[in-house]
């Protein structure tokens, strides 16, 4: 409503949250033709802005505003003397105030408050020693802000930044690292002081060691579980197809395999028994009659026996997957293969090596620790039927190669790349090392500089911005974290933060009756968002982990049994 003219038209600049409340009819005309202005792109040329303001937003006056592209949130304004450029992104009721620079690619959440004389800078410069700084290339990779958070006021975020829902951030603090929700955070550089849940004095109480933040959710947890136990028989009568006698991923799908293997574990976990469309012997059956008696592979439902690699098994694709998956899914049923995978019991120790040197470790590490992870598998289960492993020598033979090849630097096999940064050596890393390390019960190397490496791809904005994290990704960050937890403690309460706050979108993540969707995929192929078999299965493994990591594993009332099952599969000395 209009209110009589104050005639202080710098009362509102300065102070617009009083606009909606106190503006007259001529300060509402004066605002009506700044936002013209702005929708026009007057102020940075004509044609060169692409502005959306929402209803009821308000842009002072004095506000130097000259985006690429910009888009007001309902109810959200830019108060005195800010600073805005570059390609600025708002939900509602998000507020710059005076004097706020907010500059480079910076999407803001819902009710996102940022005091006064603050900085959200989402570029930077090059520092290389060829060029003067004035001559660098900028780069950006952009800050993204979840809802409901207060920045303070004079701090300064630095590009790359991802803060979670909920946060607190306490004046002067200088943000230079991803901060989960609910955190409340200070200092320079900014680092966590305790859950927003928690009471202060819970907080001042037990420090940061992140028990308050476990024991928070554990309510939570505890619901989730009941609820999932509650759900399975009919998410598992859902993917079953009566007519051909097998299971889809998601309804529409076709029959796989896996989405078999899926179900077995799935009801192992959550119901403890075998699924409940079969009785458990015939799934069993089922599922060995699909071995290739020759190669001890399994081939996809009605294709060809798969051709082996020159090293036993071939580089990807379903057949490489299926000796994980099928041989623990018999496994959980009590059976097991029905042939040993007689093509990796015949490698030699020179046949193997010479083909670890030539996977595609420095683009495509995730394939080669795939293929390390079917090959040390079929290995075990060769063993668990008594008959060799490989030839003599081949298995302690990759493990020879794995310690002389890991980078120290890293603790890991492959290397970072432009297109995906860190993912294709952090996530071929967890393939490698659940295969081999972790199934045989051996300890990891380099465990300190692994944790330091997956925690800074945890904060890469391309694979853990909001909406962006996918069942593998995250797998692949915390199975690492909680192997390397065994043994040692480097870093911690870093790694429980994250996990705390996995943890929580996480169980966000259940669709009633229906279970997890896997996630959003860079390519837009696979299982993606809609609920399945093989998202379930893995986010059950994913959540069970997480509040292992936080020491609320407990409270699940479950274990997973089979391809993500915590314990080794076969003790070190079982090698010989």
């Amino acid at each position: 409503m209009n209110q009589p003219d104050s005639g202080d038209d710098g009362l509102f600049d300065h102070c617009p949250w009083l606009y909606a409340e106190q503006a007259s009819g001529r300060q509402r005309a004066a605002q009506e033709q700044r936002q013209k202005r702005l929708l026009g792109g007057a102020e940075a040329g004509a044609g060169a802005a692409s502005v959306r303001l929402g209803e009821g937003c308000f842009v002072a006056e004095t506000a130097a505003v000259y985006p690429e592209h910009l888009s007001l949130g309902d109810r959200s304004y830019i108060a005195a003397h800010a600073y805005v450029t570059g390609d600025i992104r708002t939900g509602a009721d998000c507020t710059i105030n005076p004097f706020t620079v907010v500059r480079g690619t910076v999407t803001l959440g819902n009710g996102v408050r940022i005091g006064a004389h603050s900085s959200l800078l989402a570029f930077n410069h090059g520092t290389s020693p060829d060029l003067p700084v004035h001559q660098q290339p900028v780069t950006s990779a952009g800050i993204t802000v979840g809802d409901d958070v207060w920045i303070g006021s004079h701090v300064v975020v630095v590009d790359g930044v991802t803060i979670g829902d909920h946060c607190v951030i306490g004046a002067g603090a200088v943000v230079t690292k991803d901060l989960p929700a609910w955190t409340v955070a200070a200092g320079n550089p900014a680092r966590r002081i305790r859950d927003r849940r928690e009471p202060r004095e819970a907080g001042r109480r037990k420090g940061v060691s992140g028990g308050a933040v476990s024991g928070g959710v554990a309510p939570e947890l505890s619901e989730f579980a009941n609820s999932a136990r509650a759900q399975a028989a009919d998410l598992l009568d859902r993917c079953w197809q009566p007519g051909t006698g097998r299971y889809v991923d998601r309804p529409g799908a076709e029959p796989t395999v896996r989405a078999h293997c899926d179900a077995v574990e799935i009801a192992a976990l959550l119901l403890g028994q075998a699924p409940p469309q079969l009785p458990a012997a015939e799934h069993a059956a089922r599922l060995r009659a699909l071995q290739d008696p020759v190669t001890g592979l399994v081939p996809e439902f009605a294709a060809a026996p798969p051709v082996p690699g020159p090293a036993g098994l071939p580089e990807d694709g379903a057949s490489a997957y299926h000796v994980l998956c099928v041989g623990y899914a018999l496994d959980v049923l009590g059976s097991s293969l029905a042939h040993p995978v007689h093509t990796v019991r015949a490698t030699t120790p020179e046949q193997l090596v010479g083909h670890l040197a030539e996977l595609p470790w420095p683009d495509r590490a995730w394939h080669a620790g795939a293929w390390v992870d079917s090959w040390a598998t079929a290995a075990h289960w060769n063993l668990r039927l008594g008959t060799e492993a490989a030839a003599p020598g081949a298995l302690e033979a990759l493990f020879g190669w794995l310690h002389t090849h890991a980078d120290p630097w890293t603790g890991m096999w492959g290397s970072p790349t432009s297109e995906s940064g860190r993912l294709q050596m952090v996530n071929g890393y967890y393939r490698l090392t659940r295969g081999s390390f972790a199934q045989f019960g051996l300890p990891v190397p380099y465990a300190e500089r692994v944790i330091d490496t997956v925690l800074d791809h945890a904060r890469d904005p391309r694979h853990f911005s909001p909406g962006r994290e996918n069942a593998c990704n995250v797998l692949d960050v915390i199975h690492p974290l909680w192997l390397c937890a065994r043994q040692t403690t480097h870093r911690g309460e870093e790694a429980r933060s994250w996990a705390s706050a996995q943890l929580t979108a996480a169980l966000r993540r259940w669709h009633p009756g229906r279970g997890f969707p896997f996630g959003p995929t860079p390519d837009g192929t696979g299982p993606g968002r809609e609920p399945g078999l093989q998202g379930t299965e893995m986010w059950l493994a994913i959540v069970w982990l997480l509040a292992d990591l936080v020491g609320l594993a407990d409270v699940l009332g479950y274990r997973p049994r089979g391809i993500h099952r915590p314990e080794p599969a076969r003790p070190a000395e079982g090698m010989a």
